[in-house]
């Protein structure tokens, strides 16, 4: 729950420092959320970037025509592209789920805070008209008491009344609703970052699974990093030795 606590201060004051605490919270939470939002549809577009980049490489090699001359080039990179639209499908379905359980709900989530920010326009504005009724009360209470002074210093007490009771009211709404709005986003959110969380463990279960396998199909010479390396440079050294691509 949210505790906010002052100095010892007049009641007006405390009230004032309340109010203040409350809507600086309301804004940082409105931020929070336009932010997280466009952070996850950056990183969903981005996994989706990644799988059909992954996807357009491995077809790529497939339509090399080393696949032509070379049945076991040919088989891994038939493994490898079968392995990127397997990864393809997951990545996919993980986003639509992400999309479904996180990014929505962030979206309506944001969708509040316009009427909420209009509520507190509207407080304000209330809150001005009834400081320029009560000034001009208190410009008549400080008059001498004449027959036209009291008149009129009775006008304004009677035009500051509404005012007073509808600044109150609206005053009185937010300090009881927006602790209560600004405390639900843990209910309101916790399930779908459990949600985020289930996918995000389900798609790189798939992952580990679908590269295990591609590992045993294509690794059958069963060499190491280093080894693979080694033999890359003297391929390499092999290429650069020939006239053709020797230095000028």
């Amino acid at each position: 729950p949210i505790v906010l606590c002052f100095p010892a201060a007049k009641p007006k004051k405390i009230l004032q420092h309340l109010i203040g605490s409350v809507f600086c919270l309301s804004h940082r939470l409105e931020d929070q959320t336009k932010k997280l939002h466009k952070d996850m549809k950056k990183s969903t577009e981005a996994d989706l970037a990644m799988s059909k980049a992954a996807v357009k490489i491995s077809a790529d090699l497939l339509s090399n025509p080393l696949c032509e001359q070379d049945q076991a080039f040919l088989e891994s990179m038939t493994a490898l592209d079968t392995a990127m639209r397997r990864m393809d499908a997951f990545n996919q379905e993980k986003v639509n789920q992400i999309q479904k359980t996180v990014v929505d709900p962030l979206k309506k989530y944001s969708s509040v805070f316009p009427s909420l920010n209009m509520a507190v326009k509207r407080r304000e504005q209330t809150l001005q008209d009834y400081k320029r009724l009560q000034a001009k009360v208190e410009k008549y209470e400080e008059k001498e008491k004449t027959g036209p002074v009291m008149v009129k210093l009775h006008q304004a007490k009677e035009e500051l009344r509404p005012v007073k009771d509808d600044f109150e009211a609206k005053n009185k709404q937010l300090l009881d609703e927006m602790p209560k709005f600004y405390q639900s986003r843990i209910d309101y959110f916790q399930p779908s970052f459990e949600a985020l969380i289930r996918a995000q463990v389900v798609y790189f279960t798939e992952m580990y699974k679908i590269f295990s396998e591609l590992t045993d199909q294509i690794d059958q010479a069963g060499l190491t990093d280093e080894q693979r390396e080694r033999e890359t440079e003297a391929k390499l050294s092999e290429l650069r030795a020939l006239s053709i691509v020797a230095d000028d």
